[in-house]
């Protein structure tokens, strides 16, 4: 058994960091992690950096970026303004998101969620028009802060016409940390007949992103995303915080019998170096705690 793992740091993580890595320091990050063996990483987001700031100078990032042979660079995109940006870059991936509830979508977006599913049909052909790939989020899938409980049959209509665009992959998103594994395996069942791989996003705010991770393996996930050390959140969702931590979920789906091609070691060393440059203890457990059995010296 195998899933592969987008690794989100430099973008997801970094976004709801009080401190604003410059872009020098960012493109460090991602050479460090593409180092690990870890195949895809979100580098960058092509987003107003008036509300992002911790996302500014995206182009500076993805032209410093120096990472291992075969490494897929990915950004996020949340229109074609933004996508535009990406097209003069080194990216191989445009990661397209949305929110599936009416509220969210418009104070994160300023779209209602019909003009954003049109705007991912665009942003699919234009990157398969340049040559990348397309992947599209569907974020809030488990629960909205505004909107409270999310009918899944309404993300799994929305994940249908998201298919229908071509995108080369679809991603149910835990943006704010409610969900718990039964409906992790609802959707991913509900949507297996759409032909297209399926990924989740999971945040652990209330400490269930890695049961609901390994309920996603069970159920034949095809990437997971995560953040090293656990950093990240949503600038736009109250009391969203971080992301599975990326060498949290390698421990336990190693122990699971589970490859993901990822040095665990190399991956702890990184961790440890953004909790040294964000200068505070980060939300990650097993740099704390330790591999076991501990590594022969």
């Amino acid at each position: 058994m195998s899933v592969s793992i987008c690794e989100v740091g430099p973008r997801d993580g970094l976004q709801n960091e009080p401190e604003h890595l410059s872009p020098r320091q960012r493109a460090d990050f991602v050479d460090r992690l593409s180092a690990t063996g870890i195949g895809r990483i979100e580098i960058a987001s092509f987003v107003n950096p008036a509300r992002v700031p911790q996302m500014a100078g995206a182009e500076e990032v993805c032209a410093a970026v120096e990472p291992a042979d075969g490494v897929g660079l990915a950004a996020l995109v949340l229109n074609r303004r933004g996508y535009t940006r990406l097209a003069e870059t080194r990216c191989t991936e445009a990661r397209m998101a949305f929110c599936v509830t009416e509220t969210f979508n418009e104070r994160n977006q300023g779209r209602t969620v019909e003009q954003s599913i049109a705007e991912a049909a665009d942003i699919v052909a234009a990157a398969h028009a340049d040559g990348r790939r397309a992947s599209v989020t569907l974020a809030a899938s488990f629960g909205c802060p505004f909107e409270g409980a999310v009918d899944p049959g309404r993300v799994l209509a929305i994940a249908e016409r998201v298919a229908a665009t071509g995108a080369d992959e679809l991603v149910f998103a835990d943006t704010i940390g409610v969900g718990v594994p039964r409906q992790v395996t609802r959707l991913l069942t509900g949507a297996a007949g759409l032909g297209i791989p399926l990924g989740l996003h999971l945040h652990n705010t209330r400490n269930t992103g890695y049961a609901n991770a390994y309920a996603g393996v069970e159920a034949g996930v095809s990437v997971l995303d995560s953040s090293v050390a656990g950093i990240g959140g949503c600038p736009f969702a109250p009391k969203a915080t971080g992301n599975i931590a990326t060498e949290d979920l390698v421990y336990l789906l190693e122990g699971q019998g589970v490859d993901t091609g990822i040095d665990l070691d190399a991956l702890l060393s990184t961790a440890a170096w953004i909790t040294e440059v964000l200068g505070r203890p980060l939300p990650g457990q097993l740099l704390r705690a330790g591999r076991f059995p501990a590594p022969a010296r």
